[in-house]
């Protein structure tokens, strides 16, 4: 404990008017949080000022983040405001490194307030890249939008933050640390965790870590390959498959975490794990997966490069729940997706009489329905999956998952995707993603589509490309009502739905930053040509929704910026 108490100030400082963080937090451009004057700041007391003070005094809250650059600086920051503000513990994660999913762990096992988490998902990393700052409640979960828009309303109005700029923590020592704060009756505590054993602690309650030791070292155990992309799941890898489950040393890689990610696109998509992909195309590996910087998306490959869909994963997850010792002693309350994703899963709830729920994108309304019992099971597109065992998508989690149905079943990932498509039928389903458009003109796109579908006329329109036609059944600007607290939320992405199944869906993200990304998703369903190309059987859908929206004539361009 230092000898004398540390001096608490309140600056002085002035608001912002773009600091209303989205559903992932704050993200913005490290050259904003640098350079303009007291920026990261105003954010932080926002967080602080947005939580009643009775609540905050003496609480906890969880501090960690996926280690991009400005994690450090804005950890010590973190550090002395909430010393300031009246919080009385601090968990923050060794070198101040923690994955969403741990931090989620963590912030449910230590009954904290809730966690300040570092990242900025999949956006590029290093001193030109992106910062983020997200606050997650106290269920684990990103802060739903009222909390949100509660933290906006003080930040546009916020005219001091109060700091102990005299406080210095040593994140590289586990353990607790005490400080003498002027005015505070009792010692400020910072706890230094390793936030991946807390994590591995909670995997091992979830699946037959015996079972998959035996499959990953045993005497025919399969070989497999884990791309961390130098992100923060690096370690917790190394240690559960590596150090914990046997697997070789080298079959996992690019494992130590960097401030830019290895300078490196770290998207865990087939564009950007090209070099995993090539790994894998001589058969020499039976399972691989790869994960984003943070650690909360994956990507799952089998042998010889065969890449599942997250739309599949997450229906083969499904129908195969009952493989993870977690569900079949707590049974399975119910599966969700977000809307844009195929409609894969809703064949699996409807053959086991599970409740489906369809959900615009966003973690937290998969937390909502966790929460209030509902939601066992959940997914997107967006290479993100989880279950209720905590309130973040896990890529990890889902790795294990999948090593836990071959574990089982003792097929090969190949066979077990196989036997899902007879059993199921196909939905083919790819994403097309048009980034850095002009906001302006993304919207105006997105007005005119809505204008188009919204006429009577739309419904029964048929559309012929080829020998494929296509008759409109249903087309609206999907809204959502929560089934726990009949909230309402509006304007989540466009749906054209065709008579037989297939779907096109518009949605725009990134508008609050430099250049809005028009999403296209596309999904068709075939119950018996199972093994066609996907782009093949794809492509008449992406000819009607380019020519609907004129989106190559309005941006300019002649296609995506990414297939996936």
């Amino acid at each position: 404990m230092d000898s004398g108490p540390l001096r608490v100030l309140t600056v002085p400082t002035s608001p912002y008017p773009d600091q209303r963080p989205g559903a992932n937090g704050l993200r913005r451009k490290v050259h904003i949080f640098r350079t303009r004057r007291n920026y990261l700041h105003n954010f932080i007391q926002s967080i602080f000022s947005s939580i009643d003070l009775r609540d905050r005094q003496g609480s906890t809250v969880v501090v960690g983040g996926d280690g991009r650059h400005f994690s450090q600086a804005a950890i010590e920051v973190i550090v002395q405001m909430a010393a300031a503000n009246g919080v009385g513990r601090l968990i923050v994660g060794h070198n101040g490194l923690m994955s969403p999913a741990a931090g989620s762990c963590v912030i449910r096992k230590s009954k904290a307030m809730g966690g300040i988490l570092l990242s900025a998902g999949r956006r590029p990393a290093g001193p030109d890249g992106d910062f983020g700052i997200k606050f997650n409640s106290a269920n684990g979960g990103p802060a739903s939008e009222a909390v949100t828009g509660k933290i906006y309303q003080v930040s546009r109005t916020l005219e001091e933050f109060a700091i102990c700029p005299g406080l210095r923590v040593d994140l590289t020592t586990l353990g607790k640390q005490t400080f003498d704060l002027e005015n505070k009756f009792k010692p400020f505590t910072v706890e230094i965790v390793d936030s991946i054993e807390s994590y591995a602690n909670l995997m091992r309650n979830i699946f037959d870590f015996a079972a998959l030791k035996v499959l990953l070292s045993g005497e025919n155990h399969i070989k497999i390959r884990l791309d961390a992309m130098h992100g923060v799941v690096g370690p917790y890898v190394k240690r559960i498959l590596c150090e914990e489950l046997g697997c070789p040393a080298n079959s996992a890689i690019n494992c130590v975490p960097t401030e830019d990610f290895g300078g490196q696109r770290h998207n865990p998509d087939l564009v950007y794990v090209a070099d995993l992909v090539d790994s894998v195309r001589d058969g020499e590996y039976d399972f691989a997966a790869a994960f984003d910087g943070d650690g909360d998306r994956n990507l799952i490959l089998g042998r010889r490069g065969l890449f599942v869909t997250p739309s599949d994963s997450l229906a083969v997850i499904a129908d195969n729940i009952f493989c993870i010792p977690y569900f079949q002693h707590g049974g399975v309350r119910g599966f969700a997706r977000s809307m844009p994703t195929s409609a894969a899963l809703d064949r699996v709830a409807k053959a086991s009489k599970i409740e489906l729920y369809e959900t615009p994108p966003g973690w937290t309304f998969f937390g909502s329905l966790m929460d209030a019992g509902r939601l066992s099971l959940c997914g997107d597109e967006s290479f993100g999956t989880s279950a209720d065992h905590l309130r973040e998508k896990d890529g990890l989690w889902t790795a294990l998952a999948w090593l836990s149905i071959l574990a089982t079943r003792r097929q090969s990932l190949e066979d077990v995707l196989r036997d899902h498509w007879f059993k199921y039928g196909r939905n083919y389903f790819t994403r097309y993603d048009y980034e850095n458009v002009d906001i302006e003109t993304a919207c105006e796109m997105m007005e005119d589509l809505e204008l188009l579908i919204a006429d009577k006329s739309f419904v029964k329109q048929r559309f012929a490309v080829e020998d494929k036609i296509y008759h409109v059944e249903k087309a609206d600007n999907f809204d959502y009502t929560d089934p726990v607290d009949s909230i309402i939320t509006r304007n989540q992405g466009l749906r054209i739905i065709f008579s037989d199944g297939s779907r096109i869906i518009y949605r725009l993200s990134g508008t609050c930053g430099d250049g809005a990304t028009v999403h296209i998703h596309l999904d068709s369903y075939e119950k018996e040509d199972i093994f066609q190309d996907a782009q093949v059987v794809l492509a008449p859908l992406a000819t009607i929704a380019v020519k609907m929206s004129q989106l190559h004539r309005r941006i300019g361009r002649n296609g995506p910026s990414v297939i996936t």
